[in-house]
């Protein structure tokens, strides 16, 4: 458990680490980080579709609460 923690330490301070090497100014960081998390969403989104039309979104259903 304690080796898997660690592996998503890792995973998450490499890229904020090149982000802060790079001396980027905070308003851009978080325009672009929150263009990144608006890209995830909306694929996230048009799979449940897909899904949904499919006929295989039923677990995605239930875990969202739907």
């Amino acid at each position: 458990m304690t080796g898997d923690v660690m592996l998503y330490v890792v995973m998450l301070l490499l890229p904020v680490s090149a982000l802060v090497a790079r001396r980027l100014p905070i308003g851009e960081t978080i325009k672009m980080a929150l263009a990144w998390l608006a890209i995830f969403l909306l694929l996230f989104f048009v799979v449940v579709a897909w899904q949904e039309a499919m006929g295989v979104g039923a677990g995605m259903r239930s875990f969202l609460g739907f």
